[in-house]
């Protein structure tokens, strides 16, 4: 049993002020494998202040000793990458296998990417009217992030900010804080100053509100479900704080009769079940051109059975259970709902795998025949269901998937470039993926509409913890003559 009983403020492990307990728990066994304290907004002030203290001094250190810190944080993750990744595997359920490659591995790659963004940052340069533009840090950040990519959402917020000068409160999902732990003694490896980074655990309703509402935060930057979001949002409103938000999905996956269905199908099912199908981003509406739609059933039926379910624990290519009871039930309410609204089940189904007694392990479930008015196509499930839904021209497929709340992502399958640059201009989505290629590391990352706002990654995720100062030249009033002393 692992007892994570303090908060990482100002530099030291520090007990908690009051605040309760909550059990960590592991999907796959349904065990308890530790306890978290959860903080109050005592702790928050503690760690606010602390952050407010730092940021005098290190919002002043210059590029060259941020990517230091930078080069030396990502030499901490890599060191420890099985630590991490055996932690996410406990307690949230990936598979090892993705946990070490997916999971764990994106914090060094992700910090590689924002080390290249920071080189390539220009934070003072003029503009063509002969004004000065400086960009600098926005103050102390509340950085609040999910269990499903723990790491991933970690990085993708604490890295551009301390990249860019500001300090930071981070605030992990209380359901994964064994990985929040170990990134929080990697910053502290890396050697930044005391009170830079601070990490409290918590839940929404204590710490999370408490830094929405927090005067002294300059910015919130939130992962998590759209009606989260929004409750953030209105906390911050008062204070008028930046707010970037990245938040769920129902992503469209148009398959065109012209794309190689052979492959473009099968990796299709695979991505919409990566990680238990516990991802924002997921192609879990697949539209399909009506001339291949019983070819590209039988090959989702196909690809779909050899989706294996098995113990996270083991190394290989299977997926894991859902992270917690709540999830578990929520999947099979939604695959209930699937069949009471008339989809035709092609796979999967209620309940646990055959065989499967313990664990929160979902079958990996299709319809086929799904309108884009029924819920299993317009509510994010976060599971392991896919929803197919055929279409029968170019504009009805764009139609029936900008019809919908959210818009981070989509994808297109054809074999067509003409059509691919036609259809994806069209799409009201922040990714596109083709065939199959996605976004590398460093690009923007973050939706349209319900999906929230702003972006993260590369030049674009340090922006987002930037504010903008414009001034005179001195320079060139100097030449002016515009100045009585050097």
């Amino acid at each position: 049993m692992t007892t994570l009983d303090k908060h990482y403020i100002d530099g030291v492990w520090t007990a908690g002020q009051g605040g309760s307990t909550f059990p960590i728990m592991n999907p796959a066994t349904e065990r308890q494998i530790g306890t978290v304290a959860l903080g109050t907004s005592a702790d928050v002030d503690h760690a606010v202040t602390a952050a407010g203290r730092a940021f005098a001094s290190f919002s002043r250190t210059s590029k060259a000793e941020r990517l230091g810190y930078l080069h030396a944080l990502q030499q901490a993750l890599a060191d420890r990458t099985e630590d991490m990744a055996q932690a996410i595997s406990q307690e949230m359920g990936a598979p090892i296998t993705l946990s070490r490659n997916a999971q764990a591995g994106c914090g060094p790659r992700h910090t590689g990417a924002f080390i290249a963004a920071l080189e390539a940052l220009e934070e003072e340069y003029l503009l063509p009217n002969g004004d000065m533009i400086r960009k600098e840090p926005i103050g102390v950040c509340g950085l609040i992030t999910p269990w499903n990519w723990p790491i991933n959402q970690i990085a993708q917020k604490v890295l551009p900010a301390l990249a860019v000068g500001a300090t930071c409160v981070l605030k992990p999902s209380e359901h994964t804080p064994l990985s929040a732990a170990i990134f929080a003694e990697c910053v502290h490896a890396a050697g930044y100053p005391a009170g830079v980074f601070n990490l409290v655990f918590g839940d929404g309703a204590g710490v999370g509100s408490a830094m929405s509402q927090h005067p002294d935060i300059a910015m919130m930057s939130f992962t998590g479900s759209t009606r989260a979001g929004a409750m953030v949002s209105r906390d911050s409103a008062e204070s008028v704080k930046r707010v970037a938000l990245e938040l769920g999905g129902k992503s469209a996956n148009l398959v065109f009769a012209d794309c190689d269905l052979d492959s473009c199908v099968p990796a299709s099912v695979q991505r919409c079940f990566l990680n238990t199908g516990q991802g924002c981003n997921a192609p879990t509406r697949m539209l399909v051109e009506r001339s291949c739609y019983d070819e590209v059933l039988q090959l989702v039926e196909t690809a779909a059975g050899k989706q294996t379910v098995d113990d996270p624990a083991k190394e290989g290519p299977h997926i894991g259970p859902l992270f917690d009871k709540m999830q578990f039930d929520r999947v099979q309410k939604m695959i209930q709902i699937g069949l009471d609204e008339g989809a035709r089940l092609l796979s999967g189904g209620l309940g646990r795998p055959d065989g499967v007694t313990t664990g929160w392990f979902a079958k990996p479930t299709v319809f086929a025949d799904v309108t884009n008015d029924m819920r299993i196509a317009r509510e994010e499930i976060f599971g392991p269901v896919l929803s197919i839904i055929p279409f029968d021209t170019e504009e009805d497929a764009i139609r029936i998937a900008n019809d919908n709340d959210y818009g981070l992502a989509a994808y297109v399958q054809t074999g067509s470039a003409e059509r691919a640059r036609r259809v994806t201009a069209q799409l009201r989505a922040g990714v596109v993926a083709i065939n199959g290629q996605g976004a590398a590391s460093g690009s923007p990352f973050g939706g349209y509409k319900q999906s929230g706002n702003g972006r993260e990654g590369g030049t674009f995720g340090l922006e987002e913890y930037l504010e903008v100062k414009v001034m005179p030249s001195i320079d060139a009033m100097i030449s002016a003559g515009r100045f009585t002393a050097p």
